[in-house]
């Protein structure tokens, strides 16, 4: 199985608690790989009023909790500059260990969700992951793992802007039917999505 998430996709964190049971409950049986496809990009425009932006972010993400049920944040102080510095700590986090790697994730996911405040800067990054049980956070941000994640993190990229062509046209039921999202002039999975293989 592969996930194609983001830190910072609300659909992802509203799906969380499903996917946990799904592994646990296909557990061994089932290799489940996450791919982290970048929500917000580097080169993305900033947005010229931050403050409307986040506000109308803030909107839609409790639309998307309203479907979900998951918890937010009363108020988001800032959107999300840019999804990279929390991709790379995920992705650089799963060579501490599945465990460790799953704990990290929803820590910055929380940090978004529930604090309003998202972990979109490595400068900030090892106050927000500090305690984390397993998790040593000066390996974590070390520059050869960070070099090494950031490598695997832009294949995910590049993976993620590859969709097979089932998920093209696709068309179903909800507000959010798994239709791949078109991205400059190109389009990507869905985020999240599972391709079961």
């Amino acid at each position: 199985m592969t996930e194609y998430t983001d830190p910072a996709c609300p659909w992802a964190w509203g799906s969380e608690p499903v996917f946990r049971l799904l592994r646990q409950g296909l557990s061994p049986r089932l290799e489940w790989r996450r791919v982290f496809g970048i929500l917000f990009d580097e080169d993305d425009d900033p947005a010229p009023d931050p403050d409307a932006e986040a506000r109308w972010y803030e909107g839609f993400v409790k639309g998307v909790a309203a479907h979900t049920r998951a918890p937010y944040a009363a108020r988001l102080q800032w959107l999300t500059r840019t999804s990279w510095p929390a991709s790379l700590a995920a992705k650089a986090a799963q060579e501490q260990g599945e465990s460790v790697a799953e704990h990290v994730l929803r820590r910055l996911r929380e940090t978004t969700f529930i604090l309003g405040r998202p972990a979109d800067s490595l400068q900030t990054m090892a106050g927000v992951l500090k305690g984390i049980q397993g998790l040593d956070v000066e390996r974590l941000l070390e520059g050869r793992a960070m070099k090494a994640a950031r490598v695997a993190v832009r294949e995910d990229w590049a993976e993620t802007r590859r969709p097979i062509r089932e998920v093209r046209d696709l068309d179903g039921p909800g507000p959010h039917p798994g239709r791949v999202k078109e991205v400059g002039e190109g389009c990507r999975y869905a985020l999240p999505t599972l391709l079961f293989e």
